[in-house]
């Protein structure tokens, strides 16, 4: 015969009550949280600012063109480039102001050491911003 340690028990129906304390305790923690960070957040140093007028700056910064053909030659918006004359145009444009952003079209077949060369080339004039031109795939 099989005991069961609850068969002594009497109270076999459902407990229809909900402990409260835990709900007040959380409550509790939760209202003295918002009564702390409510003031701090409010919190401001009253400064007497001036007061200017500026308009938006809509100049959007031009871009150069640079390509590097198959055959390994470097264009500077269509023109053939050497490196010294690329190297100059790149520190005259790096001093403008907004700088241009280089617009790098490179054939699918140019050594990857020719796009590092160029890409270090421009950092090192102060040439910040790079962007890659890629022709989309033609869709069947």
């Amino acid at each position: 015969m099989a005991m069961s340690p609850f068969a002594g028990d009497e109270d076999d129906g459902m407990m229809s009550e909900i402990n409260m304390t835990p709900l007040v305790d959380v409550m509790l923690v939760l209202l003295i949280i918002f009564l702390v960070t409510i003031p701090a957040m409010h919190h401001a140093v009253k400064i007497d600012l001036p007061h200017a007028s500026s308009q938006p700056q809509d100049e959007k910064p031009e871009h150069v063109n640079i390509a590097i053909q198959a055959d390994g030659t470097t264009l500077w918006d269509d023109k053939p480039v050497d490196e010294a004359t690329l190297n100059a145009r790149i520190a005259q444009a790096a001093q403008q102001n907004p700088q241009p952003e280089i617009h790098l079209r490179a054939d699918r077949k140019v050594a990857y050491e020719k796009v590092a060369d160029l890409m270090s080339a421009a950092q090192s004039g102060g040439l910040t911003k790079i962007g890659f031109v890629t022709e989309p795939k033609s869709g069947k």
